[in-house]
């Protein structure tokens, strides 16, 4: 379990220095809910953001030089922000439950000598185990590949002082990596002595990137059921091939919002071929031979893969869906963004960041979910919630619908 209670983004494209929700040495601002739609015209920021999550992402399972080069970032100097003198830096406040201790994870990456990528600092602080205040103590610092680690759940070292703190079976271990292109807590968090590394590391690997295509979608997969959507959707038959089978309540579920939003489809089956290939069904009425998903509309695709997504039994803890209006009718929006708020709840087992241009899909929100991505004076974005902007929030909390409001230009 466990969420972003803040994140700041500094030097990355057009993200030249932003924040949005709590940091530790910045509490300005409420923390992120477990909903958060960044809203804003073309140009100013959302696909920049959604890729930064998919960088670390990337960083994760690669190394931060394949990471810069991937999906057509063009390589360090493409991605860091123009005229920028500084390095690529994120800086993630998370909690893992709602009685945990906040960790700060700070990574920064620049290029060495030879114009490479690499990673320049990497860091992981903490309060100790019955700390309400203070300065957190860093159990994990490398800097230049050079740094130590501390096992166990508490303990670590005060910067300032260089004091070592922590009972005496807290042991730090001295660092060193051999490439500087890989990330520390990918390392490290392999082990089991570094269990908060390793928390922090399973978090990170949790995220879910949506890029869903319809005709990924429309693939034929062999028959091999497997829990979760890959970030395109192709293995879409494989998915509702293991949730009819494992998770009939849930599926059952998933079948009747969809029935709700798509006239006439009255079931969906999962259906092994002779040749070991599956396949969805689409029943619809009127009709006694069933439509295959390859001749589905994109719409009704899209939908049922949302609807897989928010009812995952064991749900990935940060989901990351860019303009999920694309190719659906738009009194569907309102709906979906509904069962989306629904899904993600209050406590620490999903968190859902949406992009999205439709007001029909933000007249489902509330003002302090909603986040306004706009280009400063200096041609960088800056963000801010829709609960700061004058009088948003009196006319919300009287009934005014969020996105009429958006549109009518009253804020954003």
């Amino acid at each position: 379990m466990g969420k972003i209670l803040g994140i700041k983004i500094q030097n990355y494209g057009s993200l030249k220095n932003i924040k949005m929700g709590q940091l530790f040495g910045d509490k300005g601002d409420e923390e992120l809910g477990n909903m958060v739609v960044v809203i804003g015209p073309s140009g100013n920021g959302k696909s920049t953001l959604a890729d930064a999550f998919g960088f670390i992402s990337d960083c994760l399972s690669n190394d931060v030089e394949t990471a810069c080069d991937a999906n057509n970032r063009g390589g360090y100097d493409q991605l860091c922000s123009q005229g920028s003198s500084g390095s690529i830096h994120f800086e993630i406040y998370y909690r893992e439950t709602s009685n945990a201790r906040p960790i700060t994870y700070e990574l920064t990456i620049g290029k060495d000598e030879a114009g490479r990528p690499y990673v320049k600092e990497e860091r992981l602080r903490q309060r100790r185990l019955g700390q309400k205040s203070g300065r957190p103590l860093s159990f994990l610092y490398i800097k230049e590949g050079r740094g130590f680690a501390f096992e166990g759940e508490d303990g670590g070292m005060d910067e300032d002082t260089d004091e070592e703190r922590g009972d005496d079976r807290v042991e730090k271990k001295e660092v060193r990596l051999s490439d500087l292109r890989k990330l520390g807590v990918v390392t490290l968090g392999a082990m089991k002595q570094y269990s908060r590394i390793e928390k922090f590391l399973n978090f990170l690997q949790s995220w879910y990137l949506c890029y869903f295509t319809p005709d990924a979608a429309r693939q034929i997969q062999t028959v091999a059921p497997v829990p979760y959507l890959n970030k395109t959707g192709s293995n879409l038959n494989n998915v509702a091939q293991y949730m009819y089978r494992d998770n009939p309540r849930a599926f059952k579920k998933v079948l009747n919002e969809i029935k709700d939003k798509i006239p006439n489809i009255k079931e969906i089956k999962p259906l092994k071929l002779p040749n070991g290939q599956m396949v969805l069904e689409f029943y619809q009425e009127g009709f006694e031979a069933p439509f295959f998903s390859q001749r589905m509309s994109d719409g009704t695709l899209k939908l049922f893969a949302y609807y897989l997504l928010l009812n995952e039994n064991n749900p990935r803890q940060l989901v990351f869906v860019e303009e999920p209006e694309n190719g659906l009718y738009h009194k569907n929006l309102g709906k979906l963004a509904h069962e989306m708020r629904k899904s993600v709840g209050t406590g620490y087992s999903k968190q859902l960041f949406v992009t999205t241009h439709s007001p029909f899909f933000v007249n489902a929100l509330a003002p302090q979910q909603v986040w306004v991505l706009e280009k400063g004076a200096d041609s960088f974005s800056a963000v801010k919630r829709a609960s700061s902007y004058a009088f948003v929030s009196d006319l919300a909390q009287e009934g005014a619908p969020l996105g009429d409001l958006w549109y009518s230009e009253y804020f954003g």
